[in-house]
């Protein structure tokens, strides 16, 4: 993390993990964001989601503690946790009505633009926590937002 004015730490991308020049910093949606730096045309990879790759127990026993963890399924027995060595594609938030899909191949989790993407524009994933997971207000103020970040199906 590198320091802002004001003290307030913000975080870093590796650009080793970024094709496009983006930046991390405040988002309307929630906390930090990810925004593109130039415009990015439809069907290109964007960034790759790193972290430590963690079981399901763990990720489990991450998931059910204080400390702050960004886990991303990869299959039933898999988790990747952006929190340890994330590229920062953790930092990219959910929309119901994203710019942004993921893709799993070999255990890489890679964000793909489903539409052109405007320089400083945020990039947003569909989280698609399942219905039957604790309920997630979303925050997005897209027009399309369904409440939850939660699938409703």
């Amino acid at each position: 993390m590198k320091q802002k004015s004001g003290g307030v730490a913000c975080p870093q991308l590796r650009k080793e993990y970024c094709n496009f020049q983006l930046e991390v910093r405040p988002s309307k949606i929630h906390r930090w964001g990810v925004f593109a730096l130039e415009a990015i045309p439809k069907g290109r990879k964007v960034i790759e989601y790193t972290g430590e790759l963690v079981s399901r127990k763990e990720g489990k026993k991450r998931a059910d503690s204080n400390e702050i963890h960004c886990l991303f399924t990869i299959d039933p027995y898999w988790y990747l946790d952006g929190a340890v060595g994330g590229s920062g594609a953790e930092f990219v938030n959910h929309c119901c009505d994203p710019n942004l899909e993921s893709r799993i191949l070999k255990r890489h989790i890679l964000y793909f633009s489903i539409r052109d993407i405007a320089a400083e524009e945020e990039l947003s994933l569909d989280y698609h926590f399942g219905k039957d997971q604790e309920q997630v207000k979303c925050g997005c103020l897209s027009p399309k937002c369904r409440g939850w970040i939660n699938l409703l199906k």
